[in-house]
């Protein structure tokens, strides 16, 4: 399967998966460095975010790497089971914990744990108890079916080569009635084999 996928996708996928955690090992080490893609709190303001970004540590916001804004197709129910699928630092968790409350629960999946660390620690100082940070690849989620009610997630899925794989995932852990709310980069025409094989454009 991972060698079909690998001539689909015409890339070393260990190499890919190294790289971009690389990548967002730096964009949590060193949030201040400049990036090809934008960064930080401002840029989450910019995108129009949710009033309760404002209580968002900022250990958590300063590594903030969206692409968009997952709650602009609409805010969360108190109570509701959140899966937040590659969480980074933990911005977007953050967030959605506050939305649901206490009553609610708010588990963040990735797989740089340089980022995880940034999350728990934002997550301890925000006081939310309800989170959890859990170290994994969203291609193979380690959660039980029908366990969330709502999946979020920002600008990760276009990194992952086996997207059928992430959507297969979703469906299953997801309950009856869920719902997704994805914030991502799209394309609108095929991308070149030479494109395909470039690093730079799979992890920026």
């Amino acid at each position: 399967m991972a060698d079909a996928l690998e001539e689909e996708v015409g890339i070393d996928l260990a190499l890919l998966k190294s790289e971009i955690q690389k990548t967002y090992a730096a964009v949590s080490q060193e949030p201040d460095r400049d990036f090809i893609f934008p960064t930080g709190r401002g840029w989450a303001e910019d995108l129009d975010y949710p009033p309760e970004l404002g209580n968002v540590p900022e250990s958590a916001v300063e590594s903030f790497a969206g692409v968009a804004n997952p709650f602009s197709l609409g805010r969360l129910a108190t109570g509701e089971r959140v899966l937040d699928l590659g969480c980074g630092a933990g911005t977007d968790s953050l967030v959605a914990a506050q939305m649901v409350g206490a009553s609610g629960s708010v588990t963040g999946i990735d797989m740089t744990s340089a980022m995880l660390a940034k999350a728990r620690r934002a997550a301890g100082e925000l006081g939310v108890a309800h989170t959890d940070f859990v170290e994994g690849e969203v291609e193979s989620l380690p959660f039980p079916d029908e366990s969330f009610d709502v999946v979020i997630s920002n600008g990760v899925i276009d990194l992952v080569p086996d997207k059928d794989a992430v959507f297969s995932e979703i469906y299953r852990v997801l309950a009856p009635g869920g719902r997704i709310q994805i914030a991502d980069v799209t394309i609108q025409n095929p991308v070149s084999a030479e494109g395909r094989r470039n690093i730079d454009l799979w992890t920026g």
